[in-house]
């Protein structure tokens, strides 16, 4: 599975901006998609998640209201619809694809796409 992130940039505080990723690959084994972040000096960390099956989401306490995932089935690809952004949203943000079959799961990431959220 490959994983193209796109959509980061430079915003200002209260802005909006929505992240895509685009799978290409064997996107028929994903079970289950998400969206990662890094900020300087932290580990990465959950920002939200979504499944293939029933489009289960969950989303970090720290974005919860703020931020929206989705997905597009049809065209392999998932979003990050993120509102009121704050600077400490501020990070490189990494899709992850997780892989069946299920006894056996694997890990996909993208290249990251930077965040930067100016006050």
């Amino acid at each position: 599975v490959q994983l193209v992130e796109s959509g980061g940039g430079l915003v200002q505080t209260g802005n909006s901006l929505r992240l895509s990723c685009a799978a290409s690959g064997s996107t028929r084994s994903i079970v289950a998609m998400g969206w990662y972040r890094r900020a300087p000096g932290q580990q990465r960390e959950l920002v939200a998640t979504i499944t293939s099956g029933t489009g289960t989401t969950n989303y970090a306490d720290t974005v919860k209201g703020r931020f929206t995932i989705s997905r597009d089935n049809a065209r392999n690809t998932m979003y990050l619809q993120m509102s009121s952004l704050k600077p400490e949203d501020t990070a490189v943000y990494y899709c992850n694809a997780r892989v069946g079959p299920y006894y056996s799961l694997r890990d996909y990431w993208g290249q990251g796409t930077q965040v930067t959220v100016s006050s």
